[in-house]
C-alpha cells in the first residue's frame, strides 16, 4: 500500500504569495491534499512558513501555531495606509519629528511585555466566519478588534536619520507586526506603515534551514521529500 510522505516542510515564502498559495502549490507538488501550515504570513512578507504534511503533522497544528516567533521588519514613518503595510492605500500623513535612536529605543521599551494591540482591519482574522479583509473590501463596517500579546524583545534597532526604522522583534503568537509598527510610529509622535517584513524563526525552527518557496513548483517531488522533518516540537 502506497503511503504519502509526512512531516514538516520548512518553506522560505516568497513575497506576493499568500500562505494559502504556498499550501496549494505544495499539495500539487507532493500529490496530497492533507497539508496545513503553522501561521499565516501576509502576502508582502517573506520568510519561514512551516507546512504540516499529512495527518501525523496536521494534528499538531495548534501546538505549532502557539510557538513564539522572530521577525525582521522595516517601518517607514510619515504615511499611514489602510492595511498598515506597503500593500495598502495611503489614508493619512503626519510630519516626522526629529528623532534620535535613543528616543526610538525608549519607545520600544514601552511596547515590551504584555501589549494590547489592535488587529489590523485588513487581516485574515475571522468575524462570524468571514475574514476581515473580505469585509474591508466590501466596505462592511467592522468595530475595532484587539488582542493581548507578549513582546519579549526588540533588537537590532536602527534609524536612517530621516524616516526609516528597522528592527528585529521577538514575540508571542498572535502578534501583528503591522500593528506594533504603527503603535511605535504613534508613540514617536507621527504615523507610519510597515514596508518590509521577514519571519526568521518559529520556535526552534529557522528560515536558514528552509526550502526556497520559489522552487516549489519546479522541483521534483522526490527532491522536496528529502527536506521533510519529523514533526517534533
Amino acid at each position: 500500500m502506497h503511503t504519502n510522505p509526512s512531516g514538516l516542510l520548512l518553506i522560505d515564502k516568497p513575497q506576493d504569495f499568500t500562505s494559502n498559495d504556498v499550501v496549494a502549490v505544495a499539495r500539487r507538488a507532493l500529490h496530497t491534499k492533507c497539508i496545513g501550515h503553522s501561521g499565516t504570513l501576509d502576502p508582502m512578507a517573506t520568510g519561514l512558513l512551516i507546512l504540516l504534511i499529512e495527518r501525523s503533522a496536521t494534528r499538531l497544528q495548534e501546538k505549532f501555531l502557539k510557538l513564539p516567533k522572530v521577525y525582521q521588519a522595516e517601518l517607514t514613518l510619515g504615511t499611514e495606509t489602510d492595511s498598515w503595510d506597503a500593500q495598502g492605500s495611503p489614508t493619512r500623513t503626519a510630519p516626522v519629528p526629529a528623532l534620535t535612536l535613543a528616543q526610538i529605543q525608549t519607545a520600544t521599551q514601552s511596547l515590551t511585555g504584555s501589549v494590547h494591540q489592535q488587529i489590523p482591519p485588513v487581516s485574515a482574522k475571522k468575524i462570524n466566519g468571514r475574514k476581515m479583509y473580505d469585509l474591508a473590501r466590501e466596505g462592511t463596517p467592522v468595530e475595532d478588534r484587539f488582542n493581548t500579546i507578549e513582546i519579549f524583545e526588540w533588537k537590532d534597532i536602527s534609524f536612517d536619520g530621516t524616516n526609516k526604522i528597522t528592527f528585529t522583534l521577538h514575540c508571542s503568537c498572535g502578534t501583528y507586526v503591522r500593528s506594533l509598527a504603527l503603535m511605535l510610529a504613534r508613540a514617536l509622535g507621527t504615523t507610519g506603515h510597515l514596508t518590509a517584513l521577514r519571519r526568521l524563526s518559529i520556535g526552534n525552527f529557522d528560515v536558514a534551514n528552509a526550502f526556497d518557496g520559489n522552487k516549489l513548483k519546479t522541483t521534483p517531488r522526490e527532491e522536496i521529500v528529502k527536506f521533510l522533518q519529523e514533526p517534533v516540537l
